[in-house]
């Protein structure tokens, strides 16, 4: 797979591995497009890399979610790469209250599992049979350990899912000439962790091998 000359969005790219892999991949010059909800975060990113493109869009959102694909056909038609990054992640506690439980359970798996899915149908028309077209979905290594995540349930469980659909997702693309790759994340950029930026650089080293499940470790 090259990973040179492409167009490519990254949803939740202000900050960590999207942010990563933004950079990276504007290094090796793509027109690199990023999204997230908060505008100051986008901001901050195209401050710290001026030739970023940024968009802002809830993924968790339909309505969001259809205006972002709208402005990227119209301003982008060249897209070739979607990049499902956008994540959440958050501790539960069913000692909660169900209010609470409801929306946390809401949130996340709008976020982690339904937006990925949504937006690859969103897409899959404006990627096919794009010269390198690609969905790459970002999974997570607690879907083999989630005995390790005990209090991060819904997050397991949408990774979990996320999986399932990336094997199943890659037969159906094959027609339309689009690879969907899983890049498989460790814990990243802390002390119980891999360095963001080194991760990345590996990640995308096995994607140009045409690595399709990729452990970057």
């Amino acid at each position: 797979m090259k990973m040179t000359g492409n167009t490519v969005l990254i949803t939740g790219g202000a900050t960590g591995i999207g942010f990563a892999m933004a950079k990276n991949l504007l290094e090796r010059d793509n027109t690199v497009i990023i999204s997230g909800r908060r505008v100051d975060r986008l901001e901050y990113a195209k401050e710290q890399l001026p030739g970023l493109k940024t968009a802002r869009c809830d993924v968790a959102m339909r309505d969001s979610r259809a205006a972002l694909h709208a402005y990227i056909e119209m301003q982008y038609p060249e897209i070739n790469i979607l990049i499902n990054n956008a994540v959440m992640q958050r501790q539960l506690d069913f000692s909660q209250s169900i209010k609470d439980f409801v929306t946390f359970c809401d949130d996340e798996i709008a976020v982690n599992f339904a937006a990925p899915i949504f937006m690859s149908a969103l897409f899959a028309q404006i990627l096919s049979h794009k010269e390198n077209a690609a969905v790459v979905h970002m999974s997570s290594s607690i879907v083999y350990t989630p005995e390790y995540a005990d209090n991060l349930p819904i997050f397991s469980a949408t990774k979990a899912g996320l999986h399932a659909f990336s094997v199943v997702q890659r037969k159906m693309m094959e027609p339309l000439g689009i690879r969907v790759v899983e890049i498989v994340p460790p814990v990243v950029g802390n002390e119980l962790g891999v360095d963001v930026d080194d991760f990345v650089q590996k990640a995308f080293a096995k994607m140009e091998a045409d690595e399709e499940e990729i452990w970057a470790i």
